[in-house]
């Protein structure tokens, strides 16, 4: 489905409401289905365009919220199945009464991984929406339905959010862009949170613009349609090292390529060295990741229950950092806010860094089901590389590459507060890499 066909709002959502129908009794990519409430909104969206009133550029758009962000009436679940009985939202989050304030309509909430905790894209409690290109291979974490509903064109924007990567890597492996807002950009009030130091809410889409819309909204910054910003001048900085490692063979010729397309238009391409900053963080949070630890405050009231029905790869790691103290991990978020002030004197120096934004793309969801050691392997390799713009609070925008067989992303990052003139760099950057 084109994003500029006239089609009215009303008759692209009977499209999609009619697919998900057929799909109803299997379906994985979606919690909820708001037909009646969107079909509703589409009607006033066709009502204000025909009247020559619009919104702005995101009237009309069929928007997926992800279940752990509040829409009114119902409970959020975050992807537990121990939330079911809490109380029901009273109001819609703040992103959401944006997003409907500017004529969006919501369609309905995406599935997730539990607490927003692991970025495989697999939840023991449901089944796994399989990824938009294959349905055998992960959809990516821990915005997985995010990620599906927009590739698959059952909304034209999703929104997830990004602690250590889950916009990014769904995205990535699902061949959308999808983009991390320098944390706080983004209000996350009525959003029910994994780390409040980390987490950021943010969009995923088809096209780069869409991506741009949503994100001023929410925001709460005046939508304008954003000028592309030339590539030509630009220097990004390659981090060698670290981050450049166990890529795929065919994810290493594509970034090689990307990178090529983006000289060939200009842009300077230079090494960058922040492995030494990496490394620091690295030895800082061997009590426990900033988000493990946060999230194992809020979630201290149930774990320490055994019965807790509760995916053991939450459960576990967080039960362990409950053990550390609060003066440590104060400590801890010291030493993260110096390094983040050192990583951006560093990135001072470049216009943007360039990186793969997952070293590998998405395996079969067969091969990590049973083997605990392989899962491992796969979520720490799809986190190595997107975590680094949460950890440093810094901002990230994944595009799809060029002459994949299965989909990965170019991931561009900016520094903290940078976050228009990424995605106005994305927009070049993003018509450059397109498959030829």
């Amino acid at each position: 489905m084109s994003h500029s066909t006239a089609t009215s709002a009303r008759d692209r959502l009977e499209q999609i409401l009619s697919r998900l129908n057929e799909r109803r009794h299997e379906e994985k990519a979606f919690m909820r289905v708001y037909a009646d409430s969107a079909r509703a909104e589409a009607d006033a969206a066709d009502r204000r365009r025909r009247e020559g009133n619009g919104l702005g550029p995101l009237d009309g758009k069929i928007v997926s919220i992800k279940d752990l962000i509040d829409v009114a009436g119902e409970p959020t679940l975050a992807g537990s199945v121990i939330r079911r009985d809490t109380p029901a939202a009273e109001r819609d989050a703040l992103v959401v009464r944006r997003l409907r304030a500017a004529g969006a309509v919501i369609i309905g909430k995406t599935h997730m991984t539990e607490f927003a905790f692991t970025a495989v894209g697999l939840n023991p409690h449901y089944p796994a929406p399989g990824n938009a290109t294959d349905k055998t291979l992960i959809p990516g974490g821990s915005s997985s339905g995010a990620g599906v509903s927009a590739a698959e064109g059952t909304c034209d924007i999703a929104i997830g959010s990004d602690t250590g990567g889950s916009i990014r890597i769904p995205a990535a492996l699902n061949g959308i862009a999808g983009f991390k807002p320098t944390a706080r950009r983004i209000p996350l009030d009525g959003t029910f949170p994994l780390s409040p130091t980390l987490d950021s809410i943010g969009p995923l889409a088809r096209a780069v613009a869409d991506c741009a819309m949503a994100d001023a909204v929410m925001a709460g910054v005046q939508p304008y349609p954003l000028a592309a910003r030339p590539v030509a001048g630009l220097r990004i900085g390659i981090p060698f090292g670290l981050l450049l490692e166990d890529l795929s063979p065919e994810i290493a010729t594509a970034f090689s390529a990307s990178l090529d397309r983006l000289a060939g238009a200009g842009a300077e391409i230079v090494d960058c060295t922040i492995d030494d900053l990496i490394g620091r963080l690295r030895q800082a949070t061997r009590i426990g990741s900033i988000a493990g630890l946060e999230a194992s405050r809020i979630h201290a009231a149930w774990l320490p229950d055994d019965t807790a029905p509760v995916d053991e790869r939450v459960k576990a790691p967080l039960r362990r950092r409950l053990a550390v103290s609060d003066e440590a991990i104060a400590n801890l978020l010291q030493t993260r806010r110096a390094l983040a002030a050192e990583m951006d004197e560093r990135l001072s120096a470049y216009d943007l860094v360039a990186l793969p934004t997952t070293p590998i793309a998405a395996v079969p969801i067969a091969s990590l089901e049973t083997d605990e050691a392989e899962y491992d392997r796969v979520e720490g390799l799809l986190l190595r590389n997107c975590q680094v713009a949460n950890q440093f609070n810094l901002n990230a925008v994944t595009l799809p590459m060029p002459g994949l067989t299965r989909p990965a992303g170019l991931m561009l990052v900016g520094r903290n507060g940078t976050d228009e003139t990424v995605l106005a760099t994305a927009l070049s950057a993003e018509a450059l890499l397109r498959d030829k």
